[in-house]
């Protein structure tokens, strides 16, 4: 193991990558939860069914990371996939979940295929420096955001005359929403401070494993305080593997691949569900590969000189890259959203993660998630929310390398970082640093200076938001 994962040369221990898998495990495994209520919303999809999916769709990504890159990344459905899979495929562009799963095998198919032919690699290798680590910068304050959530420290106001109600009970309000403190007399946002707390602490006086320890030690202190509930825990149940077969392979039902090419009426709403997923998913992992990845050193300088000069799927980065866009592509197989690489892997990285052994732990914590689950489940958002909120500190350092006497650098890298946030999306982030960039470059009559590849993919992107636009 220690020789396989080459251990020694990456300066970590056996029990470093425990910690750090159990550590990434612990801020992500609400994804088991909530990817099952939010794709259960398609009528006829079953939540047993997507909850066995979503454990093996994300075991598979994380071993196959583990095995081939040999980096502590781990996969599952990601967040803005599952919403865009329900929300916009299904109930927006009216595909049946069947066919959405197709959608998403076609995509990851696609992601490969730019994968192997090095279009990803160059696109990532045309990012201008300042843009790479505004990346960074907005991937800590994007995580960082979803820690204060958890932690239950926000509140948000809206003027309830201003919303829409959607045919499954949830509201999308306009601008007048607003986020506000709440109040710590709530026990909720009173354990997740008691957990920022001590996990700053241990942080701050660099005790081993720090984040871990402030994980389990806020479980302990949340049992008394009634948030930890262990009265509902059952050790064995394989329920859910039983209605796997529901959703595993439904992509080639009659009701999937039968349905979505006897009707040629769909084929351009297709090629649009494609296009906007593919830009999601790719930009989702390249953000996180380049954030994470860049501010711990394990994409160090040769790796980048190495994805600049040679030719294959040789470097970690391309190893990574390869991992992501075939996890993509079976997790429709599997019966679930698009599986991508986890912005929440920055937490065991943080604690020493550094190899493959990282995503194993991981993905065995997955699979034990099957017949165990209702034990996993007893983490409140709570105890793993602190960790959320101090990775994102550690990851703003990159805010240093930017030039923010140049404008023509600094409103690129504020939007980058600030709509990464205040959108709760990678890719839109991403989006408006590339765009933005391009847009002032034209201005200042230095077009030569962009890459035709990065105006592209710009370009692309704006395709995306016009067609977003005027579908509603």
């Amino acid at each position: 193991m220690k020789n396989f994962f080459k251990l020694k040369e990456n300066n970590t221990t056996v029990y470093t990558e425990i910690i750090a898998g159990v550590t990434t495990f612990f801020t992500m495994a609400y994804i088991i939860f909530v990817n099952p209520a939010i794709l259960s919303l398609n009528h006829g999809m079953p939540w047993f069914g997507i909850f066995a999916a979503t454990i093996l769709a994300s075991a598979f990504g994380t071993i196959f990371m583990a095995l081939l890159a040999n980096v502590p990344f781990a996969l599952a459905p990601g967040m803005g996939a599952n919403a865009f899979f329900t929300f916009v495929i299904c109930k927006q562009m009216g595909f049946s979940w069947q066919e959405a799963l197709f959608i998403v095998t076609i995509c990851g198919l696609f992601i490969i295929v730019i994968t192997v032919t090095e279009l990803r690699k160059m696109i990532v290798k045309t990012i201008p420096d300042f843009l790479k680590d505004s990346i960074s910068c907005g991937i800590g304050l994007f995580i960082a955001y979803i820690g204060f959530k958890n932690a239950s420290f926000l509140n948000f106001l809206s003027d309830l005359g201003n919303y829409n109600l959607l045919d499954n009970g949830a509201v999308i309000a306009n601008s007048t929403v607003v986020p506000s403190l709440a109040s710590f007399n709530n026990p909720h946002a009173l354990l997740g401070l008691i957990g920022l707390i001590i996990m700053s602490l241990l942080v701050i006086k660099k005790v081993k494993g720090s984040i871990f320890i402030g994980i389990v030690t806020t479980i302990l202190i949340g049992i008394p305080m009634g948030i930890v509930d262990l009265s509902n825990v059952k050790f064995f149940n394989l329920h859910s593997l039983g209605t796997l077969k529901d959703v595993a392979f439904a992509a080639f039902s009659q009701e999937g691949i039968g349905s979505l090419f006897s009707d040629w009426n769909k084929i351009i709403l297709t090629v649009t569900a494609v296009l906007a997923l593919l830009l999601s998913v790719t930009f989702d992992a390249i953000g996180t590969f380049i954030g994470a990845g860049r501010v711990s050193g394990i994409f160090d300088t040769q790796e980048e000189k190495d994805l600049e000069n040679k030719k294959g799927i040789n470097s970690k980065f391309e190893k990574a890259l390869f991992s992501d866009g075939v996890a993509a592509a079976f997790s429709g197989l599997f019966g679930t959203s698009s599986v991508t690489t986890y912005v929440e892997s920055a937490a065991g990285i943080s604690v020493g993660g550094r190899t493959g052994l990282t995503s194993l732990v991981v993905a065995t914590l997955f699979l034990l998630c099957l017949p165990f689950g209702s034990l996993f489940s007893i983490v409140p958002p709570e105890a793993t929310a602190p960790a959320l909120i101090i990775v994102g500190v550690l990851m703003m350092s990159s805010v240093m390398n930017i030039n923010w006497s140049n404008l023509e650098e600094a409103i690129p890298a504020f939007l980058t970082i600030s709509i990464m946030a205040f959108a709760f999306n990678v890719s839109y982030g991403i989006a408006a640093g590339f765009i933005f960039h391009c847009i002032i470059k034209l201005f200042q009559r230095k077009v030569k200076e962009v890459h035709p590849i990065l105006a592209g993919t710009a370009i692309l992107f704006l395709i995306n938001f016009i067609i977003i636009a005027f579908r509603g």
